[in-house]
């Protein structure tokens, strides 16, 4: 009798052993809670010689109004920005490839560009200058015919050149030179290659002010008035509605005023 009932003492412990051992099963009514999505990455083409836009520094750290603005857009629309330096020239290329998701660098808004992207509403305005030296001859566009004038490729300066009719073919040799950043377009005309040059006003002044105004001279004529706007693509409707409310909403709260300040108080 005693040995039965060791026995079935011995079973019991086993017994409570396995059950005890046993994995519990998960109650079907727990619900994990979902894996929170990574931040939108947009990848930025720009000119990183257009100062004050987006240029490098003394240390090579890319800087400016655009870089600025940018930065806070991203932060407020909750995405993350990365800046890439491209080809001017192949700005619209790169955009429709995919290789950026947006021009964003003092990119005038034209209507031949309205073609090939999207832009957003304007944020800064501006105008396509012509400068000489200071000690120039020339005060009129009259004065440039048969004079050596350049400018940036592919820009918006050249564009508000080519709009005038009968000024390039008035310049010598009916050509108007181009270079692939303004910064060699100044360098043109210091070094007195050249007798004009065809800018953006924004960074003209921005480069003339760090250069030293009174070595330059600023003709009464322009070349017309003009907006800066950021470029995405055509299909990108939401992004579009993002970054104009974003910008909206910081000249609203005084932001876009402080970034402004920043970067154009005393031109």
């Amino acid at each position: 009798m005693k040995k039965l009932l060791k026995l079935v003492g011995l079973l019991t412990l086993m017994a409570t052993l396995i059950t005890g051992c046993a994995p519990k099963e998960t109650p079907t009514d727990v619900v994990e809670e979902p894996t929170t999505g990574e931040k939108q990455t947009l990848i930025m083409g720009l000119d990183d010689t257009f100062a004050p836009m987006g240029f490098r520094d003394e240390k090579g750290d890319l800087v400016g109004f655009d870089i600025d603005l940018a930065t806070e857009v991203a932060k407020r629309i909750d995405a993350n920005i990365e800046f890439q330096p491209i080809d001017w020239s192949m700005k619209e290329t790169e955009l429709n490839a995919g290789n950026i998701d947006l021009i964003w660098n003092g990119y005038s808004i034209t209507e031949e560009r309205k073609e090939k992207v999207n832009y957003t509403e304007p944020y800064l305005a501006n105008a396509q200058i012509i400068i000489t030296l200071a000690d120039s001859p020339i005060e009129t566009i009259a004065d440039l015919k048969g004079k050596v004038v350049a400018t940036q490729a592919e820009s918006s300066s050249l564009d508000a050149a080519r709009a005038q009719e009968g000024f390039i073919e008035s310049l010598m040799n009916g050509e108007l030179i181009e270079y692939a950043t303004f910064n060699e377009v100044f360098n043109d005309l210091e070094s007195k290659r050249a007798d004009a040059i065809i800018a953006d006003e924004v960074l003209a002044r921005y480069y003339m002010k760090n250069k030293g105004s009174e070595q330059f001279k600023v003709l009464e004529e322009n070349l017309g008035p003009e907006e800066f706007g950021i470029g995405l693509r055509k299909d990108d409707t939401d992004l579009l509605k993002s970054i104009n409310d974003a910008l909206n909403e910081m000249k609203a709260d005084g932001t876009y005023d402080e970034i402004y300040a920043k970067w154009f108080s005393g031109n």
